[in-house]
């Protein structure tokens, strides 16, 4: 926002007439009928005062009329101005008898002039229609008023009353054009506003969905690993104290890592209020170069694995997280699952402008896994593809085909788009 856009917004006396006029609104808005009849009251005062005054004299074109029919017609020409913003036909139709009385007598009583403001309203409220009939509906007492009691030819009477109702119907369109749009403005806000709120809820959601891939990620691969060195701990403690104490060591190890990493997580957690913290230098995301480490703890957990790497890597880290992702997690698998005597095998290709191809395979049992639509599948599998998705990339895993036994898990991410 710029300086004139704050001094406006800032004005006391602009603040002080909005405030009053929203006031002045909202109240009309739940008591109507207040301001209808101050406003119809005003008006049959002053038809009244014509009458009583003989004001109406100046301007009659036969004063031979009795009192009482004059009476009637200030009545009638504005007692009807209270229907005038909920019924405008209504209004104009209860008046057009006392017009058309009005102009075949001559007695020409400006009140008739009343009609205009339900003219207003019309334009302001009701399809624009209605206003071919109700400009015939008022100009035809005015042509036979002119008929039967001529006053300076048809032209002098029919002609003001047309420009007057023009000035009423352009004067309608243009608040309604006007309240119209500042209901689009006050209704664009309000999308903008629900709109704010769902892409916070989105964002949200989408990063408890990352902290959860995350979490799963971090606990379960590390405990997986801490599981298989305690089992083989515990078979090494009575015939080889050396291979338990090596066992326990990389626990301890293993352990320490796992602490590390949540910790940071955690730290991220608790510093989601503060918009200046450092997200990126305590985000938890490994790269290709800590590959080696992960396997290492997969072998010293006693899975077997060999890997094969075709190419360099000079992948952003976004995707490097994603590649390791899927294989920290393609091993945890194997080793949960695959039982006793498994190897496995890691073959990573990386291609040109981004593209990487990891293919994860073991010789553990297999078999198929839950559907996706189970709940028995955990976060493993669903993880695995979200992140896969975010970089338009293809994640398959299942059984290797027959006769060949164990599992496979084939990622590819393919050349990032130019920028």
């Amino acid at each position: 926002m710029d300086h004139v856009t704050q001094e406006r917004a800032t004005e006391p006396l602009t603040q002080h007439v909005q405030r009053i006029s929203r006031r002045i609104r909202a109240f009309d808005r739940r008591h109507p009928l207040v301001w209808d009849l101050h406003l119809t009251g005003f008006w049959v005062t002053a038809a009244l005062i014509d009458y009583y005054g003989d004001g109406w004299l100046n301007v009659t074109r036969d004063r031979d009329n009795p009192g009482w029919l004059v009476l009637a017609l200030s009545l009638g020409l504005s007692v009807p101005l209270l229907l005038r913003r909920a019924h405008p036909r209504a209004a104009l139709l209860v008046i057009a008898p006392f017009a058309l009385v009005n102009g075949w007598t001559g007695i020409a009583l400006q009140a008739v002039l009343l009609q205009l403001l339900v003219v207003f309203h019309l334009a302001l409220r009701r399809p624009t229609r209605n206003l071919w009939w109700a400009t015939a509906l008022i100009t035809t007492p005015v042509a036979l008023m002119a008929a039967r009691h001529p006053q300076g030819g048809m032209d002098s009477d029919i002609v003001p009353v047309l420009m007057s109702i023009a000035v009423a119907i352009a004067i309608g369109i243009t608040v309604r054009t006007r309240r119209d749009h500042t209901e689009a403005l006050e209704d664009r806000a309000r999308r903008l506003e629900i709109e704010r709120d769902q892409q916070a809820q989105l964002a949200a959601a989408a990063e408890r969905a990352r902290i959860a891939r995350e979490m799963h990620d971090i606990i379960g691969h590390n405990l997986s690993v801490i599981t298989g060195l305690a089992d083989g701990g515990q078979y090494a403690a009575a015939k080889s104290p050396d291979r338990a104490a090596q066992a326990l060591h990389a626990i301890a190890t293993t352990s320490r890592q796992a602490l590390g990493e949540l910790r940071r997580l955690l730290e991220i957690l608790g510093d989601e209020d503060h918009p200046h913290a450092p997200h990126a230098e305590l985000t938890p995301q490994p790269t290709l170069t800590d590959l080696d480490h992960l396997i290492n703890g997969v072998r010293a957990a006693g899975l077997p694995v060999h890997t094969t790497v075709q190419g360099t890597p000079e992948l952003p880290p976004g995707r490097q997280l994603t590649v390791y992702r899927v294989i920290q997690e393609a091993l945890t698998n194997t080793l949960k699952h695959a039982g006793p005597g498994t190897t496995a095998q890691v073959l990573l290709s990386y291609e040109e402008k981004g593209a990487v191809t990891a293919t994860v395979t073991d010789t553990g049992r297999g078999g198929p896994l839950p559907g996706p639509a189970q709940p028995q599948e955990g976060r493993g599998l669903p993880g695995m593809r979200e992140r896969t998705a975010l970089y338009d990339g293809t994640l398959e895993a299942g059984p290797r085909p027959h006769p060949e036994q164990g599992w496979r898990v084939h990622l590819h991410l393919p050349e990032e788009p130019p920028q």
